[in-house]
């Protein structure tokens, strides 16, 4: 590779790191998380790279949406009911998260599926009053014809890392 063509990568690098925002915490003892956003269209809305330094304990949550807990298998909470289907899954994910020893502060990363892409709105307004302060983690957002149970809105992937 030509030599003005390789200081041109590292320029770029460079550049990339220079005006990249990160946020260092500690969410758990012994791990230190960072979240990167290298784009001013990102900021605020998800962190486009998360790392974990550290001996630590991966949690992986399987799709979390409305199903009513001890109801019937299928029985949806709040049918037709965007943000009251988000809230609900996300209560039922702090709870997971408790029980595993991490919170929501633990989490590096989120997929979240959706029926209609009309509520994409809702949905980012749902997670930043559920985050509150917390760096938001890296996270995809993908709208797909059905969920698990007819009458589900949202279903959301989670993985969270926590100290040993």
């Amino acid at each position: 590779m030509p030599r003005k063509t390789m200081s041109a990568i590292f320029a770029l690098i460079a550049l990339a790191f220079a005006t990249s925002s990160a946020l260092a915490q500690t969410a758990s003892p012994g791990l230190e998380k960072k979240n990167f956003t290298y784009n001013e269209w990102t900021k605020g809305l998800f962190s486009e790279v998360v790392t974990v330094t550290g001996p630590g304990k991966m949690i992986f949550l399987a799709g979390v949406g409305a199903e009513e807990e001890g109801a019937k298998r299928g029985a949806i909470r709040s049918p037709g009911d965007f943000m009251g289907q988000c809230h609900y899954a996300f209560d039922k994910i702090k709870r997971l998260l408790q029980m595993q020893g991490a919170t929501l502060a633990d989490v590096v990363k989120m997929v979240t599926y959706v029926t209609d892409i009309r509520n994409q709105p809702d949905y980012g307004k749902c997670r930043v009053e559920e985050f509150g302060d917390l760096p938001l983690p890296a996270h995809t957002f993908l709208n797909i014809n059905q969920l698990a149970w007819p009458g589900m809105l949202v279903e959301i992937d989670v993985t969270a890392i926590v100290a040993k």
